[in-house]
């Protein structure tokens, strides 16, 4: 049973980005946003086909987050990930619905959600980490974890690390790795 069977299952999973600053644990909530949980986990690990936003390219059996940037880090806001082009407006070549139904806020730090361009319906694989409560953005991203280790290394990489105007930082960092898992990493 791969991971995607997993998600649809409604099982808890764990999302574990390996990056260069650290490592950053999540529960993915695939009983409240299954759809999302399905797609980000199917893309994590390959399962999911995407289309490579800068060649075109059908990607099948290929990992969309390895090696991708926090290409937007915003100071007592946010960091984002999940362009493969690293400029903020790549993805997989698909949208997915939004999921606002689980009653779930940003009232809190620590909240995996997807990005989108601010129309319904227009997320696919940009999600955010929030570094502060954010409840303006309450029934406009779809909510699909939450972070149980490492928030310190999400709430350093916005805060702390030197970025340019746009909030990219100066150097990049990567996420090396972003494994999906059945049990929380020790």
């Amino acid at each position: 049973m791969g991971m995607m069977d997993e998600a649809r299952a409604g099982k808890d999973l764990y999302a574990t980005f390996d990056t260069t600053e650290g490592t950053i644990v999540v529960k993915l909530l695939s009983k409240e946003a299954p759809i999302t949980v399905e797609n980000f986990v199917g893309l994590a690990t390959g399962e999911k086909d995407w289309k490579h936003p800068g060649t075109g390219e059908q990607m099948k059996g290929t990992p969309y987050y390895d090696g991708t940037i926090f290409h937007r880090c915003l100071p007592n806001f946010m960091v984002q990930g999940g362009d493969p082009l690293g400029e903020g407006y790549g993805g997989p070549g698909f949208n997915i619905p939004d999921e606002y139904q689980s009653g779930r806020t940003f009232a809190k730090k620590g909240i995996l959600a997807m990005a989108n361009t601010s129309r319904p319906n227009s997320g696919g694989a940009q999600f955010f980490i929030t570094v502060v409560p954010t409840p303006h953005l309450n029934n406009k991203h779809t909510i699909f974890g939450e972070v149980v280790k490492g928030q310190e290394i999400a709430d350093r990489i916005a805060n702390e690390i030197p970025k340019n105007s746009s909030g990219r930082p100066n150097k990049p960092i990567v996420i090396n790795k972003l494994a999906i898992s059945t049990s929380a990493p020790a």
